[in-house]
């Protein structure tokens, strides 16, 4: 049985920042459960393009207002407390967050801990056991 609580993630290896949001990891790869579940603020006013060629995800917004860019069809959906959306076909895309803006993400392969974004707006795609092996 795993036990985590979001207020330990905040000081830890388990949290990650950058310059549009905070992603506290609650499971990453190495917990074994085939998938991986962040709490994800983003700060109000930002405007992060995104590309997850590597991985699905699903979120569910849990607080605040935003809105999803499509840019495939640049198709606008906003998004509120108790809207989910699932990036099922890598779905490129622009999340806006109007205000402080807080998503429960799932990703699939998980991720092992440590990624932002890169150029692309995509998570590298790294197996646990190439983390385990890195140290």
């Amino acid at each position: 049985m795993i036990i985590r609580r979001l207020e330990e993630l905040n000081s830890n290896e388990r949290s990650v920042s950058d310059t549009n949001w905070t992603s506290r990891r609650l499971l990453l790869a190495q917990d074994g459960m085939g998938f991986s579940m962040h709490d994800t603020i983003l700060h109000a006013g930002t405007e992060t393009q995104m590309w997850y060629k590597n991985h699905v995800e699903a979120v569910y917004c849990v607080e605040g207002e935003g809105e999803i860019v499509d840019l495939e069809n640049d198709t606008v959906h906003p998004i509120t407390p108790g809207t989910l959306y699932a990036l099922d076909k890598h779905d490129r895309h622009i999340l806006k967050a109007k205000t402080r803006f807080r998503m429960i993400c799932v990703f699939n392969p998980p991720l092992v801990g440590p990624e932002t974004h890169d150029d692309e707006g995509a998570y590298p795609l790294i197996r646990a056991e190439e983390a385990g092996a890195r140290g």
